[in-house]
């Protein structure tokens, strides 16, 4: 594939051009562009397993052809992404989804393809054919001394798996809440979670971390227990220096400023990872910048002040995506995810931090604004396309794989009715 690639690659006759063109301006600008450049070439963004086929909803789901029948086969699609992208070199696995059954012949896999293994999800949101005890009314959270023990069991089996892959994170989504007042009470719920937390942490190894996740809603009707970021924060403060908050892009009501809230957790040293999407109503895991790029570019903004110029750097930040696409071929999604998540990266990168600064100690709004603005109406795609060629990746990745007919070579190979193994 990668001669393939590179031959596309020479069909964009102006490329050359429009990076020289842009380098120049920015340059001239006072940005580094070897430092932007280096930046976006080390950032990798983990795939999750539960993306690689086609996503749904309540009311339905359309599957496409060629979908991955078995964890093997999400670890080679992930290599298609990777290859043509320079920027997806890691799995997310949800368990019990993709449990590997062969720990070693999955680690071969792997291996083969230069994928590794980013944090591993726990599932205690659904019931599983073998557990003895349901999660219908909560799981760390419960009531049940029984039941919160076979929730906590199930987080340090999946530390375990994890530990074999090579993983080095465990994160932790609950959907434990109430659908009407006076169902739960809300105190001794958030203590449960803590205490069950608690043992679960005491499980991981010496340099894992773990990622507490929250959700406003969904699946409870009127309250859940770990609600928002604050309380994330609260119980993996509780919890102990490896423990972080995990923020989802989609896990927010309408209009919250997500990007206050990156930089607050950054401030505290309490910014673990990020679930990358979009939503225009709730939590709909659209295709990461196809609602708010301007929102995506901002929250990278703060992310590049925390990472490079704070005086404490946020330095250990997990990528991940998450997202769910019921009408489109899941690789082009995830192409389009990927490619919006560079740019705003990079469009953040080529912010002038300096004047920045001096606008913001001069109190002049205005051209805060401007600056801020400036950067994001830069089209930086030469920049982002040429880290892509230099790293043997196609210089546009959609377009590429249509020309090399992936899909297709998938449904010739897997079949026009596969499914992907897991959901």
């Amino acid at each position: 594939m990668l001669q393939e690639i590179s031959d596309i690659n020479l069909e964009y006759k102006n490329h050359k051009e429009d990076v020289k063109r842009l380098i120049d301006r920015l340059e001239n600008e006072g940005i580094n562009t070897n430092q932007v450049l280096d930046a976006i070439k080390n950032f990798q963004v983990a795939i999750p397993s539960w993306a690689l086929g086609a996503g749904g909803t309540r009311f339905g789901r359309f599957p496409f052809g060629g979908e991955p029948r078995s964890l093997e086969e999400k670890i080679q699609d992930v290599s298609i992404l990777n290859t043509l992208t320079c920027s997806a070199n890691a799995i997310s696995l949800h368990i019990p989804w993709d449990y590997p059954e062969d720990v070693d012949a999955i680690i071969q896999v792997a291996s083969l393809h230069k994928i590794h293994f980013d944090a591993v999800n726990s599932n205690t949101f659904q019931d599983q054919p073998d557990q003895k005890y349901s999660y219908k009314y909560g799981s760390l959270s419960h009531v049940s001394h029984e039941v919160r023990q076979q929730a906590i069991e199930h987080n340090i089996d999946v530390i375990n798996i994890g530990e074999k892959l090579g993983s080095k994170s465990l994160t932790v989504w609950l959907s434990d809440g109430s659908n009407f007042p006076g169902q739960m009470n809300f105190s001794h719920a958030l203590q449960n979670t803590q205490n069950s937390l608690e043992k679960i942490y005491a499980h991981l190894p010496d340099d894992w971390r773990m990622f507490i996740e929250y959700k406003p809603y969904e699946p409870n009707f009127y309250h859940n227990v770990i609600q928002d970021w604050g309380t994330s924060y609260i119980l993996a403060d509780h919890c102990g220096d490896k423990a972080f908050t995990l923020v989802d892009l989609g896990h927010h009501l309408p209009n919250t400023n997500i990007e206050n809230i990156v930089s607050t957790l950054m401030h505290k040293g309490k910014l673990g990872g990020f679930h990358f999407n979009d939503s225009k109503y709730g939590d709909d895991d659209l295709t990461v910048g196809s609602i708010k790029p301007y929102q995506l570019f901002l929250i990278f903004n703060e992310l590049v002040f925390g990472q490079f110029y704070a005086k404490n750097k946020c330095e250990n930040i997990a990528w991940m995506i998450d997202a769910s696409h019921n009408v489109k071929d899941p690789l082009e999604d995830l192409l389009q995810s990927i490619d919006a998540i560079l740019i705003a990266y990079t469009q953040a990168l080529c912010i002038n931090q300096k004047a920045l600064h001096d606008a913001r100690e001069s109190n002049d709004v205005v051209l805060c604004q401007e600056i801020l603005q400036k950067a994001f109406r830069t089209d930086v795609r030469p920049i982002v396309n040429e880290m892509r060629r230099l790293g043997g990746g196609a210089i546009d990745p959609i377009m590429t794989y249509r020309k090399l007919q992936v899909r297709q070579q998938l449904v010739q190979k897997r079949g026009s009715t596969s499914r992907a193994s897991g959901l």
